[in-house]
């Protein structure tokens, strides 16, 4: 990977590059004798002394995606807490979203400070057999913005692989964000001598969201990174009372499952989207695990600890409706109401002209006067590209 100094002109190709030094845009950077000295090309010395801190982790397991809100850190919370239930493991949650830290949150340890000894930093305990280490643990607020660039998140990636007090490890799950950013250049490379056992790829059924997760599929291609198999998440919703299941999120393209058949893949499980995952987010549940079984990875419970919040405070809950998924409220002009002719396929045409009106850019100071319903068709008109009008409302 080719680091990139934070002074560096825009278009810099990287210390590590064979072009560092040479190029018309090297010209003016302090860097630029260093750079075309061959120094800077040699390996980092920190991936030897992270391969010997890794030593001591049986297991090392990349949870990626290439689409955000797709379930990688409640997917990965679930994953420790069910591997963790074995108390004769020892496993660790390392989250490496830099910019968007949310696993203390949904391990319910957000506020937990991080404290350095001897052998380096210690990570926070949720169980006496679980460790979790994020940056949202040296943010003085939770609110608080990470603006960093690559070098600087390259920084902190590598403290936490090389100066965290891991210890004797079972299993090292690693939260990721969403893309291929350089947090997934980083870890990838810092763990290049440490034998990672694998990526567990996670999904959502409509093709919006598998488009972006074969870009991922091939990113772990390039990196030589081997792929443990596809999670389907939100994989149709269990209704609590008749047991029926409704699919949210029409797998239109075959879903994950047709995904896997052509990349030669292994789909691990599905997980539904079920009531109980949402409640495990917000409020504690129980102090027992309810299980969800998953192939190949086993049960995976529900846990009071993974996330006390995550409730949105300005509008209010979002319920699960059995009929047509949630009751999500936004700062709308009026009710959005759904349309039949949405989704109904590439016939139809543009039914009229899209008016241009002065109230646009309102809508955010207003009250919330209608809902937007998640409806199946609609996700069916997104994903098959629908042209229908926009109208515009005083109410």
């Amino acid at each position: 990977m080719a680091d990139i100094p934070s002074d560096a002109p825009q278009h810099c190709p990287g210390t590590a590059s064979e072009q560092a030094g040479k190029t018309s845009a090297c010209q003016g950077c302090p860097n630029q004798n260093l750079c075309s000295s061959g120094a800077t090309k040699a390996p980092d010395p920190a991936i030897e002394e992270i391969a010997e801190k890794m030593l001591t982790v049986k297991h090392k397991i990349l949870v990626l995606s290439g689409k955000g809100g797709v379930g990688k850190s409640t997917f990965s919370a679930h994953l420790a807490h069910a591997l963790a239930s074995d108390a004769t493991k020892e496993v660790a949650l390392l989250d490496v979203d830099i910019c968007g830290p949310s696993i203390p949150r949904i391990m319910g340890v957000e506020g937990e400070q991080v404290h350095q000894s001897g052998s380096g930093w210690s990570p926070v305990y949720v169980e006496d057999n679980l460790a979790v280490m994020s940056i949202g643990f040296l943010l003085s607020s939770p609110d608080d913005a990470v603006i960093w660039r690559g070098p600087k998140k390259n920084g902190m990636i590598k403290q936490f692989l090389r100066d965290v007090d891991w210890g004797e490890l079972d299993y090292l799950i690693v939260d990721t964000p969403p893309g291929t950013s350089d947090e997934h250049l980083s870890i990838v490379q810092y763990l290049s001598s440490a034998r990672i056992d694998g990526a567990v790829i996670i999904t959502t059924p409509q093709e919006v969201s598998l488009q972006d997760v074969r870009k991922e599929i091939r990113f772990c291609q390039k990196v030589q990174l081997p792929i443990i198999g596809v999670v389907e998440n939100m994989s149709g919703f269990v209704c609590p009372k008749c047991k029926n299941t409704s699919q949210i999120f029409p797998p239109t393209t075959g879903g994950a499952e047709r995904m896997c058949e052509e990349m030669n893949l292994t789909l691990l499980g599905r997980v539904p989207l079920d009531p109980r995952i949402g409640t495990g987010l917000q409020i504690a549940v129980g102090t027992s695990p309810t299980g969800l079984q998953i192939a190949v990875l086993g049960p995976v419970p529900l846990d009071p600890r993974i996330g006390t919040g995550l409730q949105i405070a300005v509008l209010g809950r979002v319920p699960l409706d059995p009929r047509i998924g949630t009751g999500l409220q936004i700062a709308v002009l009026g009710p959005v109401p759904l349309d039949p002719r949405i989704g109904t396929g590439l016939q139809i045409a543009v039914l009229g002209p899209v008016p241009l009106d002065p109230r646009i850019g309102t809508g955010l100071q207003i009250a919330v006067l209608g809902r937007v319903p998640l409806d199946p068709r609609i996700g069916t008109g997104l994903q098959i590209a629908v042209l229908v009008p926009v109208l515009l409302d005083y109410r």
